[in-house]
């Protein structure tokens, strides 16, 4: 496993790391702990999160989610499978020379692409070089057997994945994984947009977990939390 130089600081949308006492960080708690439940019978192993369209908040959920998991003492990894706009690395404040790219194209071994991140109990795979065919990539079996491989190898594997409706990305992945969590942006997303995501993904067969309202405006505080809402088996929706 590489040794990562940080670029930069931790981002601070790291809620749960740097807030580990407010309410953002208590939110993704409870996501955390809906998504143990709901894997009682088959423990959930990987979890591509994506959302409808861009600037909803995926890729914040994603690595606070990462943290609350490594926060049980959980080994996980997180996967920047954004390979046309990936920000895992800059979330992180880590170099993005090697990554998931090179051990898909490569497959030189994943101790060669893998890299511990400042935070105690994840690790990460940053996406590595932006390739030409991203949708290719992500489709292979190649990318099967590494996605395998990670979960043999940590507790949880959490993949940021691209927006449904903008790129097919998110549609290969989604039947690779355990499940997909589809996040939505309060005051932005628009319900037919979620809608149309939510169609796509059951068109592959996809096991969507639930959705999970971002930024939604806490009251009485200054900043944003995260609120999820997951959908039972019954189909009616539960929320918190």
């Amino acid at each position: 496993m590489r040794s990562g130089k940080k670029q930069t600081q931790l981002s601070s949308e790291l809620v749960v790391h740097h807030e580990p006492m407010g309410a953002g960080a208590e939110a993704f708690r409870v996501l955390r702990t809906n998504l143990q439940f709901m894997g009682l019978d088959k423990p959930l192993k990987s979890i591509v999160v994506t959302s409808a369209v861009p600037g909803e908040g995926k890729s914040t959920v994603a690595a606070n989610l990462a943290i609350a998991y490594a926060q049980t003492g959980a080994n996980v990894c997180l996967v920047d499978a954004d390979l046309r706009r990936p920000r895992v690395a800059k979330i992180f404040g880590v170099d993005n020379w090697r990554g998931l790219t090179n051990a898909v194209i490569h497959q030189n071994g994943l101790e060669n692409d893998l890299q511990p991140s400042p935070i105690s109990g994840v690790t990460l795979l940053t996406s590595g070089p932006i390739p030409p065919n991203p949708a290719e990539i992500l489709g292979s079996g190649r990318m099967t057997q590494l996605l395998a491989d990670l979960a043999s190898r940590f507790d949880m594997v959490i993949v940021d994945s691209p927006p449904t409706l903008a790129v097919t990305d998110a549609a290969v992945l989604a039947p690779k994984v355990d499940g997909v969590l589809l996040v939505v942006r309060s005051g932005k997303a628009d319900r037919q947009a979620v809608k149309r995501a939510l169609s796509a993904l059951e068109t592959v067969k996809a096991n969507v977990l639930g959705v999970t309202l971002s930024a939604v405006e806490s009251e009485g505080r200054d900043g944003y939390y995260y609120y999820h809402y997951a959908q039972e088996e019954s189909g009616q929706k539960a929320h918190r």
